[in-house]
């Protein structure tokens, strides 16, 4: 691709399918660039993504947001539907339908300048397992778009948005038992116009503005109003849960007699909490991403009143260029007060042998997930059991990547994952017909992933897990916990609870504990207390002597002896010896007791 650069600075490209991309770039200040996108997200369409979590090799800092998209694309089931939201999408959208009349596996059916309907057809034939990601789905209208709009080198634009958990039926395919709801949506992705990218580390920001222009046809000039639809609140009230107290410990009994039986090695059933939204979605946002860091914070508008606000700790799929990645988790337990009880959870995890061998599970399906797509010898594991902290909880992770072969793709690479076993479980075809059977409810968003798809061939994508869900002013939070046979109930089901209740706090507005914990009130129990510390040559007598202090005390620390003088003019209401080395008659402390003694004072002695 020839990029050609403007007298104005704007840069010049066309895609492979022929259109014409005119890319303008401006700076915009990089202080709290991402909050006034935030806040428009509460009454227009749009995404914001962001990566307040680092870790080497793995995670960076990072914010993208778009509003105001010209353009939609949403499916349920094998229909398909593209909608425009003004003047600039209409241009897009018959570049878009023009290309997907050549597209055989596709029905293209009612189309207007303001929506183009499809169907994906039913696959004629029988798809050998190496090829499955081929079989026509939906995502075969992404390939066409994506192949129309393919830029190597402009990693921006692409498709922004999320996918929900019932797309992996369209590549493995069960018995639906739960009623889907009628205006449920499998798949909601955006094509901006307008994308702002934040750098963390250079401390920069800035924006890249898009047109597009094929046959004489352009969005230049055309006009990007769209009204605004403000978030509204509910009076209904609803259930607290879609399951009653202990009724998700009944569900692990029933999955440990699958477990017996061999159906299933492991499963990961969840439960659904709801919550009246009183907030505002971006108020939510802005508290979740405050203090909950995560590697895939993001904040959604999918439009008809639909939201979904979240702080995922687990990559999905990430593709550049040939090479995949994925970061499955497993293992979990709660933090620590403080760094010292935080290692005392991260020892008990990494010796707890059920969450190795969840690990080890979630991984072994995970590298034959890969196996599929990528080049024989290239499926590696790269970290084992790392350890990934967060707000509430601790997590064991493992890293691993491929190379994809040449004949397939990030979206070959998506399919091929869909869903991971960390929320499913293994076989991961059974565990979902376990989970089909078993839940009370859809899982709608859940367990699906959010991110982009870059029209360079690119993909970024996180589980969609820890994320509220917000409906007609009700919120939703799902969690799941790890099921394996020697799981005990109640403590599965006391984990859903820990996993949702971080979400559940943003929601109420509540304080969460950890990065925005407040600091401990110490009442103030020493003030106007004068201590002498009489340091025996000690190497913990200053942390000793900041404990005392912590109390509100004047503390004065003094190398032994401590003469009648000291006494005399620092007038203690206490004497605290410290510990020390050898013998205590080797400092004499028979005399600093006779002293002390001798004013009335008490005498506090530490020994290690």
């Amino acid at each position: 691709m020839v990029t050609i650069l403007r007298g104005d600075g704007a840069e010049i490209y066309e895609t492979k399918g022929g259109i014409t991309v005119t890319r303008q770039r401006r700076p915009t200040p990089y202080a709290d660039a991402v909050s006034s996108y935030i806040d428009k997200l509460d009454e227009r369409r749009g995404a914001v993504f962001s990566s307040n979590y680092e870790y080497p090799g793995r995670y960076t800092r990072w914010d993208t947001a778009i509003v105001d998209p010209p353009l939609g694309l949403s499916c349920f089931g094998r229909d398909v539907w593209i909608e425009t939201y003004n003047e600039r999408g209409e241009v897009i959208l018959g570049f878009i339908a023009e290309k997907l009349k050549t597209v055989s596996e596709l029905v293209l059916g009612a189309s207007t300048a303001r929506r183009l309907d499809l169907t994906v057809k039913t696959p004629d034939r029988v798809f050998a397992e190496e090829e499955r990601s081929k079989t026509p789905t939906v995502f075969t209208v992404l390939r066409a778009v994506t192949d129309l709009f393919y830029s190597q080198p402009d990693a921006s634009i692409g498709f922004y948005g999320a996918f929900g958990y019932d797309l992996a039926f369209q590549f493995e395919a069960i018995d639906l038992k739960l009623k889907r709801p009628a205006d449920q949506r499998d798949m909601v992705l955006y094509l901006p116009d307008e994308i702002l990218v934040v750098d963390n580390y250079s401390a920069k920001a800035w924006v890249d503005r898009y047109d597009f222009a094929k046959g004489g046809v352009s969005t230049e000039g055309k006009s990007g109003e769209i009204a605004a639809e403000p978030f509204r609140q509910t009076d209904a009230i609803p259930p607290k849960s879609d399951h009653w107290p202990g009724e998700y410990a009944e569900l692990v009994v029933k999955a440990k007699e699958s477990f017996r039986k061999g159906d299933l090695f492991e499963v990961v059933p969840g439960q659904k909490f709801m919550e009246r939204c009183e907030s505002k979605p971006s108020d939510i946002s802005k508290r979740l991403k405050a203090t909950n860091p995560s590697p895939y914070s993001f904040f959604i508008n999918l439009g008809n009143q639909e939201y979904l606000v979240g702080a995922s700790p687990e990559m999905f799929v990430r593709v550049s260029g040939r090479r995949i990645e994925t970061c499955p988790i497993s293992g979990t337990i709660k933090r620590g007060d403080d760094p010292i009880a935080d290692s005392e959870q991260i020892l008990k995890l990494l010796n707890s042998k059920k969450d190795e061998s969840e690990l080890t599970m979630c991984s072994d399906v995970d590298r034959n997930d890969k196996s599929r797509v990528c080049v024989p010898g290239s499926v590696k594991v790269i970290g084992r059991r790392q350890i990934e902290m967060y707000s509430r909880l601790i997590h064991t992770v493992d890293h691993i990547e491929g190379r994809l072969r040449d004949d397939m793709d990030a979206f070959d690479a998506f399919l091929s994952h869909a869903w991971a076993v960390t929320v499913t479980g293994a076989p991961k075809l059974w565990a979902m017909r376990f989970i089909e059977s078993n839940e009370k409810s859809p899982r709608a968003w859940y367990g699906g992933a959010i991110g982009m798809v870059g029209f360079n061939g690119d993909m970024n994508t996180g589980l969609t897990l820890r994320t509220i869900r917000i409906k007609d002013g009700i919120a939703e939070v799902r969690a799941g916990a790890t099921l394996l046979y020697d799981s005990n109930p109640e403590e599965e089901e006391a984990e859903t609870e820990l996993k949702a209740s971080a979400m559940l706090a943003a929601i109420r507005d509540a304080k969460i504990a950890n990065s925005a914990k407040a600091a401990r009130d110490v009442a103030p129990v020493g003030a106007g207390v004068n201590i002498l510390l009489v340091d025996h040559e000690d190497s913990f007598v200053h942390t000793l002597a900041n404990y005392f202090r912590q109390t509100g005390a004047t503390v004065t620390t003094v190398r032994t002896p401590a003469p009648e003088e000291v006494f005399d003019r620092l007038d203690p209401d206490l004497v605290v010896l410290s510990p020390g080395p050898g013998n205590p008659k080797d400092f004499d402390c028979k005399a600093m007791i006779k002293t002390a003694r001798a004013r009335d004072l008490p005498i506090f002695g530490v020994c290690l």
